[in-house]
């Protein structure tokens, strides 16, 4: 009996997990502003920083060397990255697309 009860609580603990993780959902991030280099923060992720006009976001991209954007006005497109923002800092974005 006792087996039967730890085995219910076991994959009853799974089983939420599990759902917690299928909830979580990226939403695509589209934004217009001057792109700068990160400098010293007192939160510790992204690579660059986008000045928006009512709002700053931390960027970073596997794809996109985005030094060849500093200090340009432009627009970018990317991903959310969830558990973002920490340490009072701003959302962090996964560029996928920059234009001017």
């Amino acid at each position: 009996m006792k087996k039967k009860l730890v085995l219910a609580l076991f994959v009853v603990a799974i089983s939420g997990c599990s759902s917690v993780k299928n909830g979580e959902k990226t939403s695509t991030v589209t934004a217009s502003g001057t792109i700068e280099k990160l400098g010293i923060t007192t939160f510790q992720y992204g690579t660059h920083l986008l000045k928006a006009d009512n709002k700053t976001y931390a960027l970073k991209s596997g794809t996109i060397n985005l030094d060849s954007y500093l200090d340009k006005k432009v627009t970018i497109k990317g991903k959310k990255v969830m558990g973002y923002p920490v340490d009072g800092g701003p959302e962090l974005v996964d560029v996928t697309l920059v234009r001017f």
